[in-house]
């Protein structure tokens, strides 16, 4: 009976997909996404810095990548909390801290709830 309900339960953020917010940008295809499958997390990081450093000579002296890497993760969590739970409270739940503290962070990281359409949008204009 609980799966049933579970089922029928669709949060605020039940359309909001990161993946399909990328596709619909055309920024990933159905192709890109097998390829990635297959790649560990440390191999996608360390081959993105590589190609962002291939623009410019293959030195980034001037960003301070290793300090960096902390708010790069976070931020990346904080997305992904965010278009994976059904709801704001389940999102800081995921992420083990309170409500409070996902809207200072989601501030803080300028990240754009505008297509999640959770109750706290309101709160954070």
């Amino acid at each position: 009976m609980w799966k049933k309900k579970l089922r029928e339960y669709k949060g605020k953020n039940y359309n909001y997909s990161l993946r399909n917010k990328l596709k619909r940008e055309k920024k990933i295809t159905e192709d890109f996404e097998v390829m990635l499958q297959s790649l560990s997390l440390e191999d996608v990081i360390g081959l993105k810095l590589e190609l962002a450093a291939s623009h410019i000579n293959n030195k980034l002296y001037t960003f301070p990548v290793f300090r960096s890497m902390k708010y790069i993760v976070k931020e990346a969590c904080l997305n992904f909390a965010l278009s994976s739970t059904r709801t704001f409270d389940d999102a800081a739940s995921f992420l083990g801290i309170r409500p409070s503290e996902l809207r200072k962070e989601i501030q803080k990281y300028k990240i754009d709830l505008s297509e999640m359409k959770y109750d706290i949008i309101e709160d954070l204009e």
